[in-house]
């Protein structure tokens, strides 16, 4: 696939605010400060399509762009940040919880993790309650560039056998890098198997 047009849609505090569910969504999410924009802005070739922010948490709405005028991406809050006020993390919590419950043309979550960070319990947790809601799941590893090959291809596999003590099988599992743009061929390729489905 390769992403011709990419433009801001609209931002949305809830789910029922969110366009119209009329083509295959595709959501991104993460804990803050995990390279969740970077990512978007590399996979759509835009150095500021979605903001990034020295300031983790800096994203408190549902944002939808329109990609090839053909599908959305959803850049939606991050989630587990301390310094996030609580009345701030549970409205975090209620955007997502509704949205992921709203949104019929959702396709696949995006979750992102660190591959600088063994398994964390709130990334886990959240994992495991999409899996209970059958909310179809992709795992996609950022800021491998940070990491050395041999480091790095130790963390996930150590990463991959601790999601296999709490899961049968894994669900699709992506290694990205926004710096060196690595990762981006195989995640349209994957989004754009998924919109041949709709």
């Amino acid at each position: 696939m390769d992403i011709t047009k990419a433009d801001f849609f609209k931002s949305s505090a809830k789910a029922e605010q969110c366009p119209k569910p009329d083509r295959p969504e595709y959501a991104f999410i993460g804990r803050s400060n995990v390279g969740k924009s970077s990512l978007i802005n590399m996979l759509c070739q835009r150095k500021s399509l979605a903001k990034t922010s020295a300031t983790p948490g800096k994203t408190q709405l549902i944002n939808h762009f329109t990609i090839n005028d053909h599908w959305f991406l959803v850049d939606l809050p991050g989630y587990g940040y301390a310094k996030v006020s609580k009345k701030l993390r549970s409205g975090f919590s209620k955007i997502i919880t509704d949205y992921l419950g709203n949104r019929p043309n959702l396709m696949c979550l995006f979750v992102l993790i660190d591959s600088r960070l063994p398994l964390q319990e709130i990334d886990l947790e959240f994992m495991n309650t999409m899996l209970m809601n059958q909310i179809p799941i992709s795992i996609v590893f950022t800021k491998t560039d940070k990491l050395k090959k041999t480091e790095f291809d130790q963390y996930i596999n150590n990463y991959k056998s601790q999601l296999l003590e709490h899961w049968e099988e894994l669900p699709p599992v992506f290694i990205s890098s926004s710096t060196k743009r690595n990762g981006r061929e195989e995640l349209l390729s994957f989004i754009d198997e998924l919109n041949e489905k709709w």
